[in-house]
C-alpha cells in the first residue's frame, strides 16, 4: 500500500448502485470540509459517469500539466470553492463514452492518485464508481483509506446493494464512517403541490452547501464534515 505524499486523510464515497446521489454527496462533503478551513481535494474516480465538473461549474475548463515528459509530468487540479478537483470529465468530450476494461480503469485511477499536484491536503474525497468492482477493490488495496461512506436511498433494492458495499469495505479492511440515506426530493404530506429539491443548484454548477448554506440539507452536510474533522483532525 502506497501513501500519497502530502495527503493526510482519504475519504471514499461509494454506493451499491447508480442514481442514488453519490456524486452530490461527495461534492457537498468536499465543499463542507473546505468551509471548515480544511485543505480539501476531490477526485472524481467515477470514470464512467464523471459529473463533478458540471456540478462544480467548471466543465468548460481544462487542467494544465507541469513541465516534463512521461511519468515526470503532473496534472494540475482545477480549483473551485477552495477545492482541488480532478476528473475524467476534463479529459473527454461531453457525451463521449468511456469503454474500458478493469486494467485500464485501474491505471487511470492510479494516475489520478499519484500523478497529480495535490500539494498538501487535509482531506481527499474520492467519488468512486457505483458497485463493488475492480475500481473499489484496486483503490482499497492501493492507498490507505481513512474511512468510507456508502450512499443509498430508502428503497429496499438500494439498501440491499448498499449492504453489499458495506460488506465489501469490511472485507477489505476499510474503516466504515457510515451510511448516508439520500433523498433528492421531499414532498410535504400536508402540501403535496410543493416539491423541495437538493439538486437544482448542482445543475447550475453551484453545490447547495455553497449557494444556500443555511438550508437544512446544507446544515446536514456541514454536520457531516464536522464529524469527520473531529474524528481525524483533532486526534
Amino acid at each position: 500500500m502506497q501513501k500519497i505524499d502530502g495527503i493526510r486523510h482519504i475519504i471514499a464515497v461509494s454506493s451499491g448502485k447508480g442514481g442514488v446521489g453519490k456524486s452530490t454527496i461527495a461534492v457537498n462533503l468536499a465543499c463542507s470540509l473546505a468551509k471548515l478551513g480544511l485543505k480539501t481535494g476531490l477526485l472524481d474516480a467515477d470514470i464512467y459517469g464523471p459529473n463533478t465538473p458540471s456540478m462544480m461549474g467548471v466543465a468548460e475548463q481544462n487542467p494544465k500539466v507541469t513541465e516534463g515528459s512521461g511519468s515526470d509530468q503532473r496534472l494540475i487540479p482545477i480549483n473551485k470553492y477552495g477545492i482541488s478537483l480532478v476528473s475524467m470529465g476534463f479529459l473527454i468530450e461531453e457525451g463521449q463514452p468511456v469503454i474500458w476494461r478493469g486494467p485500464m480503469l485501474n491505471s487511470i485511477i492510479r494516475q489520478f492518485l499519484y500523478q497529480v499536484e495535490w500539494n498538501n491536503l487535509d482531506f481527499l474525497v474520492i467519488d468512486l464508481p457505483p458497485g463493488t468492482g475492480d475500481a473499489q477493490i484496486s483503490l482499497s488495496q492501493s492507498v490507505p483509506i481513512s474511512g468510507a461512506i456508502v450512499v443509498t436511498t430508502p428503497q429496499q433494492v438500494s439498501l440491499q446493494d448498499a449492504r453489499r458495499g458495506l460488506a465489501m469495505f469490511k472485507q477489505l479492511g476499510v474503516p466504515l464512517l457510515g451510511i448516508v440515506e439520500n433523498m433528492s426530493v421531499f414532498i410535504p404530506p400536508d402540501m403535496p403541490g410543493k416539491k423541495y429539491e437538493i439538486v437544482d443548484d448542482s445543475n447550475k454548477g453551484v453545490p447547495i452547501s455553497i449557494s444556500q448554506p443555511n438550508k437544512e440539507s446544507s446544515v446536514v452536510f456541514g454536520n457531516l464534515a464536522q464529524l469527520i474533522k473531529n474524528q481525524f483532525v483533532n486526534t
